[in-house]
């Protein structure tokens, strides 16, 4: 963006379309079927940031979710002293409906947005129900949860 900032609207659709293309021969290759979309988003994001940003992982393993927060600096003088754009990304495997897992997922993202003090989350929902189409299973709106404004992508 031109203020310096990393557009994560833009960059989810072009993850969503990475993913489209190279989630199949990818995830078959982990032995944990369950982590596969979460360490693709990780790869393609961990892409990004190395041009001075860092991504800072919180594994839940146990609530089977793994929560990613993106920082960039926005003054490349400065770096981390300066300000720093602060984006929480939760993953979620979906189990069952979508409207369920949005609703299980918007309250980790914004108590980890809470905890930041960043305004910008995103929650992404990963369908790996087979034999379902890739069209169904695609979406990007927009949640209110609390003060909160959540982008959630499904994918």
């Amino acid at each position: 963006m031109e203020d310096g900032r990393i557009d994560f609207p833009r960059l989810l659709h072009g993850f969503r379309q990475f993913f489209r293309e190279n989630s199949e021969i990818w995830i078959e290759r982990f032995d944990y079927k369950e982590a596969g979309p979460q360490l693709l988003m990780q790869a393609f994001l961990q892409r990004i940031v190395n041009g001075g940003g860092r991504i800072d992982r919180e594994y839940g393993l146990g609530r089977r979710r793994i929560d990613l927060l993106v920082q960039w600096p926005l003054n490349a003088d400065r770096g981390f002293q300066g300000p720093v754009q602060r984006a929480v990304i939760e993953l979620k495997i979906q189990r069952r409906s979508p409207e369920v897992t949005i609703k299980e997922g918007l309250a980790p993202t914004t108590d980890y947005m809470d905890r930041i003090g960043t305004a910008e989350g995103y929650l992404v929902i990963f369908d790996r129900t087979p034999d379902i189409p890739w069209e169904k299973k695609v979406f990007v709106r927009q949640e209110q949860h609390g003060e909160c404004r959540i982008g959630v992508w499904g994918m």
